[in-house]
């Protein structure tokens, strides 16, 4: 499986953005897909992830009604619409993919995923 993020960029506090990530390859066994960020001197960190056979989504509290993860399932395309965005969410967003059904409480946890993109950068300008 090959993960492709794109649509990182610079944009100004209160702004929005949205990321892409496109998965090819051996698609069909995936069972969630996420993003996580890693900001400069910082762990990288869950952010979103959605279940692939529902939909459900997962969020961590601190983008909780300002970010949305969705998914174009024909595409293999798993979105992160950012709004209201702050300086503290500048980071490098990876997206990333499981193989493993795991239990949802685990979906923020980096050992969950098998596959990761590459890294867009996103600038939040103050």
């Amino acid at each position: 499986v090959q993960l492709q993020a794109s649509g990182g960029g610079m944009v100004q506090a209160g702004g929005s953005l949205r990321l892409s990530c496109a998965a090819s390859g051996r698609t069909f066994g995936l069972y969630v897909m996420g993003w996580f960020r890693q900001a400069p001197g910082k762990e990288r960190e869950f952010v979103a992830a959605i279940r692939r056979k529902d939909g459900n989504t997962y969020y961590t509290d601190s983008v909780k009604g300002r970010f949305t993860i969705s998914r174009d399932s024909a595409k293999n395309t798993v979105f992160l619409q950012m709004s209201s965005l702050k300086p503290e969410d500048t980071a490098v967003y990876y997206c990333a993919a499981s193989s493993t059904n795991n239990a949802d409480y685990y979906y923020s946890a980096r050992w969950n995923y098998d596959y990761w993109g590459q890294g867009t950068l996103v600038t939040v300008s103050s």
